[in-house]
């Protein structure tokens, strides 16, 4: 059975219609997936990255940013290296940043969460779940489920 469970953080509540997000993701069915539902709960502004190398300079570009979508498993640098990276400026040491990750197992989610991500989402993403998931981390909500995996 996927565990999931929801803890409220303090952060700022944030209307999705309003949302900038990061996806930072190499596979681009998942990529084309995360888009469409991202879309369907209104989120009208994100980019995509392939690579966890370089995200924070990639950032750096964008007026702001609100969430980041981060798959662990990337090329050049992992989504634990990226995450390091980003928290290390002070400009993104409170962006919420979730791990959507086919690599989703209690070892990795709880690494996850001691490296300072703010949530963690199994792949496959489940279409049913994703954007109301997604809408309760941008209500400040941090959401860790395994997803289908046992």
């Amino acid at each position: 059975m996927a565990q999931e469970n929801a803890e409220t953080t303090s952060k700022k509540a944030i209307d999705p219609r309003d949302a900038y997000v990061l996806v930072v993701e190499d596979n681009l069915q998942n990529l084309v997936l995360i888009a469409r539902l991202l879309a369907f709960i209104g989120v009208r502004r994100y980019e995509w990255k392939a690579s966890g190398w370089q995200v924070l300079e990639f950032a750096d570009t964008m007026p702001r940013v609100d969430l980041v979508l981060m798959d662990l498993h990337l090329p050049y640098e992992d989504g634990f290296d990226a995450l390091a990276k980003l928290r290390s400026d002070p400009r993104f040491a409170d962006t919420r940043v979730v791990a959507v990750t086919a690599e989703a197992n209690p070892p990795n989610m709880e690494k996850a969460r001691k490296s300072g991500f703010d949530g963690f989402l199994g792949k496959p993403i489940n279409p049913d779940k994703f954007p109301d998931q997604i809408t309760a981390i941008l209500q400040g909500e941090n959401i860790w489920d395994l997803g289908f995996h046992q």
